[in-house]
């Protein structure tokens, strides 16, 4: 069956968040990580951030719902074959995210590989300044739908 990947390329979608306290919190909880970084406001007066920040892996979690929105736009290729991720590389955190802050998630199909059935996608969570405050590359593998 062919895959038609090189048809999701240049597809992109975006997402937009106010980040919570309570985002923070459940995350915390879920995961397990309950840094000074992330739950205690006194702890973090005392750093150069100044207050707390949220969990680069909640960063990845709202990369993650981008990727699958993604697939809507997708057409073709997600008729016939269904998604996978492969993980995120090069994952890199620029710019704190704080509580309160509205950040952006972009997401495009910047590459495929068809020979792998394979897409990339670049991301990026931008601060409601502009800021660029994570990046990473998705690698999503298509597998044939039966």
């Amino acid at each position: 069956m062919a895959s038609n990947v090189s048809a999701a390329l240049g597809a992109e979608t975006q997402y937009s968040r106010t980040v919570s306290e309570s985002d923070v919190y459940l995350f915390a909880g879920i995961s397990g990580d309950h840094s000074p970084n992330h739950v205690d406001e006194a702890f973090m007066r005392g750093t150069p951030y100044g207050k707390r920040i949220a969990h680069g892996a909640l960063l990845v979690a709202f990369m993650s719902r981008c990727s699958t929105e993604i697939v809507a736009k997708c057409g073709a290729l997600a008729g016939s074959h269904f998604p996978v991720s492969l993980g995120y590389d090069r994952i890199r955190f620029l710019k704190a995210v704080t509580i309160g802050d509205t950040i952006t998630v972009r997401y495009k199909m910047s590459a495929v590989d068809e020979a792998k059935v394979r897409t990339l996608a670049e991301v990026q969570v931008l601060n409601e300044a502009g800021d660029l405050c994570a990046v990473a590359t998705h690698v999503m593998s298509w597998l044939p739908r039966t």
